[in-house]
């Protein structure tokens, strides 16, 4: 076989790969559209986005849920956003050699905890602890947004990291040699140059928190309510469809995809958003 006829079989087969994923993905959201299509014909989208879920009367509003949803994810990047990036910027600028591997090890290892691992330690810790110190039952909104923290920071320090590595170092020497020292240069020109990195890293955290279920479902509650306060129980989009998917039947069933509709399509405006905020703005891009 010839050197052109490799590369030809070589360009074939990886685009078959490519192909096959893109086709996978085609795939998922026909079956989820198919499978919601009954809800939306049969209930209607003013049903579906109201505010009532009881299947029994035909009401199945997936409202309480969204704003669950969007709650807890919103929770969790409060707080670990700033641990992340804190992070992020002690390993690039500070850390010496050997606790930055240490750390970074960390890190990683934090990454591939199970779900459920976590879910377990804020059932078992962390829910008697917050109950304890507010009188209520120590589930919801607070708890679950503690847990995504958790699980977001590895996500957001590891790309903000990349980003902060990937600003020439001519930045950092020419801010220096003007009289800056190393907090202005960070402040001033390390994470402007960044920021499209690290805003790409806080999306791709909102991605991680959004659709996590069996951690959140461990601590949330779970109630078929609005949250009034941090410490109310609720229901996010995930949690209502572990809970009910199994036992559900007819246009419940349909509209429990139609839920999952919705975060599919979440996630993937969350992948675009990425696409879109790496690649404008005026600072230094870390996919370039």
């Amino acid at each position: 076989m010839t050197v052109i006829d490799r590369e030809w079989l070589v360009r074939k087969i990886l685009m078959t790969a490519a192909m096959v994923v893109v086709l996978g993905l085609a795939l998922v959201v026909f079956f989820v559209a198919k499978e919601a299509f009954p809800s939306l014909r049969h209930a209607g989208p003013a049903n579906l986005f109201s505010s009532e879920w009881d299947p029994g009367e035909g009401r199945y509003g997936m409202l309480v849920f969204l704003v669950g949803t969007l709650v807890t994810t919103a929770g969790g990047l409060l707080l670990g956003t700033p641990l992340a990036l804190g992070l992020a910027l002690f390993l690039t600028q500070v850390a010496p050699r050997r606790p930055r591997e240490i750390i970074s090890r960390a890190v990683e290892l934090l990454a591939g905890i199970p779900s459920i691992v976590l879910g377990w330690l804020g059932f078992t810790v962390l829910v008697p602890l917050i109950r304890k110190a507010t009188g209520t039952s120590g589930s919801g909104i607070l708890t679950a947004s503690v847990i995504l923290a958790v699980m977001v920071v590895p996500t957001i320090t590891t790309i903000s990291r990349d980003a902060l590595e990937a600003v020439p170092k001519s930045y950092y020497q020419a801010s220096v040699a003007l009289g800056a020292t190393r907090w202005q240069t960070v402040k001033g020109i390390i994470l402007p140059a960044a920021k499209n990195g690290i805003m790409a890293a806080i999306v791709l955290g909102m991605g991680r928190a959004i659709g996590e279920t069996m951690a959140v479902a461990m601590v949330i509650g779970p109630a078929s309510v609005f949250p009034t306060s941090l410490t109310s129980p609720t229901h996010t989009m995930t949690t209502k469809i572990l809970m009910e998917m199994g036992e559900s039947t007819g246009i419940q069933r349909s509209a429990l995809f139609s839920m999952g509709l919705v975060l599919l399509l979440l996630a993937m405006g969350l992948v675009m958003l990425v696409r879109r905020v790496s690649r404008t703005g005026h600072g230094y891009s870390w996919v370039e």
